[in-house]
């Protein structure tokens, strides 16, 4: 069975997102994938618009964008998980995010043991050198089973 090529990988990544109902609704797609790296980016949406008198996007959204980007990136590490759920995230808010603008998660996943994921990811709008939020996490990660002798 040959290896999926990076393009495929990518592809499946995607369907994957995209099959979260959370993940569709908010209008995320990911546009960046790489060995325990993950980048998604959510378009501005006036449904998910926390104060209206400014018209910033709720933290709540940010998180969700930042814990799915960190998930993504846990996922695609080089130890290839099966999958991965959110231990810890821990998100510091540092300014709002610019209305009308995207925002963007990218993670990496940089460390893990035999079943933890540790991720730092970053959000930012169009202004890059500003961040909008920043983030540690752990993400549990489930493996194939070794089987045994005579299994």
């Amino acid at each position: 069975m040959t290896e999926p090529s990076k393009p495929e990988i990518l592809r499946m990544a995607r369907a994957f997102i995209e099959a979260i109902p959370h993940a569709r609704e908010l209008g995320m797609e990911l546009t960046e994938l790489g060995p325990g790296m993950a980048t998604i980016v959510m378009p501005y949406d006036s449904r998910l618009i926390g104060d209206p008198a400014t018209g910033v996007l709720h933290g709540g959204a940010i998180s969700v964008l930042m814990d799915t980007a960190s998930g993504a990136a846990a996922m695609s590490h080089p130890s290839q998980p099966l999958s991965a759920a959110t231990l810890d995230l821990r998100i510091d808010y540092m300014r709002p995010a610019t209305p009308g603008q995207a925002v963007r998660a990218r993670a990496e996943c940089h460390h893990v043991t035999r079943s933890v994921g540790f991720v730092r990811v970053i959000a930012t709008d169009d202004d890059e050198a500003r961040p909008v939020a920043m983030g540690n996490g752990a993400f549990t990660l489930e493996r194939q089973q070794r089987k045994g002798p005579g299994e």
